[in-house]
């Protein structure tokens, strides 16, 4: 079941969030990292017919990389049982959902902004996304279960 926030749930939300966002951006660049790292071991060990193969280097950057996506997984069950939305770990990105004149809207952070301060409609994304408002306060509505 979905949730809605009001503005201020959101808000108090933010630290938990801030601290989720950024152990999950480390991560997925830490994974991505090591993926790189595979592969281009992979590739050079091709090139040489084999030869040149860190085995002993290749078995720790695969449990990192296992480690590493249990981890993600892990954060990403968090925010799911918060009722926050991921919308993308490479800037710390998230959409708390909310009401807005009836509406299915969305409040959106992003990592190491003051706090919650800008939202945006389903249908848009970051790049449409509209500071909050005296309008928006007085017509959004949060604490429903749908």
């Amino acid at each position: 079941m979905a949730r809605y926030f009001t503005l201020e749930q959101a808000q108090r939300l933010v630290p938990e969030v801030s601290r989720m966002l950024k152990e999950g951006v480390e991560a997925r660049a830490e994974l991505e990292e090591a993926q790189r790292e595979i592969a281009e071991s992979m590739r050079k060990a091709h090139q040489m017919g084999g030869v040149d193969l860190d085995t002993e280097r290749l078995v720790i950057l695969r449990r990192r990389v296992d480690e590493l996506g249990r981890k993600l997984k892990e954060i990403l069950d968090q925010f799911e049982e918060l009722g926050v939305q991921v919308k993308d770990l490479n800037i710390g990105l998230v959409d708390f959902p909310t009401k807005y004149r009836g509406e299915e809207v969305l409040i959106c952070y992003q990592l190491n902004e003051a706090g919650v301060g800008y939202w945006h409609g389903l249908e848009e994304g970051f790049r449409s996304r509209k500071r909050i408002d005296r309008d928006f306060l007085d017509h959004h509505e949060g604490d429903l279960v749908h």
